[in-house]
């Protein structure tokens, strides 16, 4: 925690999403500045985050603009290299004002090490790297290769691991990655799950208009990209509309990406547009009008080495919400929804379609999965659990000899958990 005396400063760089946006970022920085810290973040703009310089919270936002939302490598090249630039810049603006002892860094992409290492080198300043993507991987999952740029990224983030004094590992398996592929010391990794606030995720009244007068509505939040499946989730739907002859299901989804367009072309070629509805990037409120009103919630995350080791936050999001799920068998998307969900073959589109029309038959069987979930996040998964786990990290970082001796890591879920 922040000492008693003069408070410790925390900036925190992230490079993908704008703040407060990104939820687990905002639920840190939050959980920072209410154990003493004083917080300012380095983020991008985004649609609805326009301004330069915001105080929210008594948390400091400082945005910078992105030439483009990057496709192909170029494109990364160009988003990157702006990125660091205002990173740098910024990061000295902090320095020079309101002052900064640790950098928080949250990737992707895993560059901001140049920053943290920067900082650490030549004014003493303490480094954390919060893993929230596996680069490698996500670069396999995008252009399905491990050619030269893939052991770049296998470089960068060893050597973000050996520039971090502490990391942070979204689950189990992030934490194997530090240790065996980044070299870190495993009693320097501290498992930080991204669990839901329940003060946001909250019941609201169901909008009958969000089904366009069909019975059933299927509900999906998250980026609108390669990897996240929504071509095969469409393809379920097409096996639903075109093959078992339904038409009383309408899907909804929620969020942006550099795949939108080209999806929305997809539902057209595949026959289902009218049975589609695509949101793109909306406040809170709309997001949660359309996971309450859906009748089953799915995740279509194909089946790879990325997909496979990471936690998404949807799928606490629906839990939270009392949704039954349905989605490909992911080893930490099981150990997140457990009975919450049904779990469809992988990257298997026809039985992920059975499997939806399996719950929308059953309002029982949905009721009974939708409370299970519901109590697993209430009782092991709200972001409540994991503050303790956050501020562990911190007291390593600021005081390494003694934080040890704090809260353990993780033991009661290493112990339940099979892999």
């Amino acid at each position: 925690m922040a000492s008693a005396g003069k408070p410790r400063k925390v900036l925190i760089i992230v490079e993908n999403l704008p703040s407060p946006f990104d939820r687990r970022v905002w639920q840190e920085a939050t959980t920072l500045r209410d154990a003493g810290y004083v917080v300012s973040i380095i983020c991008p703009t985004g649609k609805g985050y326009e301004s330069h310089f915001e105080v929210v919270d008594d948390i400091h936002i400082y945005r910078h603009e992105l030439p483009l939302e990057a496709e192909g490598a170029k494109g990364y090249l160009l988003e990157y290299s702006a990125a660091l630039f205002h990173e740098f810049r910024l990061a000295f603006k902090v320095m020079f004002g309101r002052g900064f002892d640790a950098i928080h860094a949250c990737n992707p992409p895993d560059l901001i090490f140049l920053v943290g290492g920067f900082f650490k080198l030549f004014f003493g300043k303490k480094f954390l790297f919060d893993h929230h993507d596996i680069n490698p991987e996500l670069y396999e999952a995008k252009f399905g290769r491990r050619d030269f740029f893939y052991k770049l990224m296998v470089l960068f983030e060893r050597w973000t691991f050996n520039t971090a004094s502490v990391s942070i590992a979204t689950n189990e398996s992030y934490k194997r990655i530090a240790i065996e592929r980044g070299g870190m010391k495993p009693e320097n990794v501290y498992v930080v799950r991204s669990g839901p606030k329940l003060d946001r995720l909250r019941q609201v009244p169901t909008v009958p208009e969000l089904k366009k007068g069909r019975e059933f509505l299927v509900g999906y939040v998250g980026v609108m990209g390669k990897q996240e499946g929504i071509d095969y989730l469409l393809r379920a739907m097409a096996h639903i509309v075109h093959e078992r002859k339904r038409t009383d299901v309408q899907l909804g989804l929620v969020g942006g990406g550099t795949s939108l367009a080209q999806m929305q072309a997809y539902a057209k070629e595949l026959g289902i547009a009218e049975y589609v509805t695509f949101t793109g990037r909306v406040p809170d409120q709309q997001l949660l009008e359309m996971l309450n009103t859906a009748d089953v919630c799915v995740n279509p995350d194909v089946a790879n080495e990325m997909n496979d080791k990471s936690t998404m936050n949807k799928i606490m999001e629906y839990m939270a919400l009392a949704k039954p799920i349905v989605q490909f068998d992911l080893t930490e998307g099981r150990f997140s929804a457990q009975d919450a969900s049904l779990y469809a073959k992988r990257n298997d589109e026809v039985d992920m379609g059975e499997k939806i029309l399996e719950l929308l038959a059953d309002p029982a069987r949905r009721k009974t999965m939708g409370e299970y979930g519901q109590r697993r996040v209430m009782n092991e998964l709200e972001w409540k659990y994991e503050v303790p786990k956050l501020l562990a990290a911190y007291e390593a970082l600021f005081a390494p000899a003694t934080a040890k001796a704090g809260i353990p890591q993780t033991a009661k879920e290493t112990s339940a958990r099979s892999e």
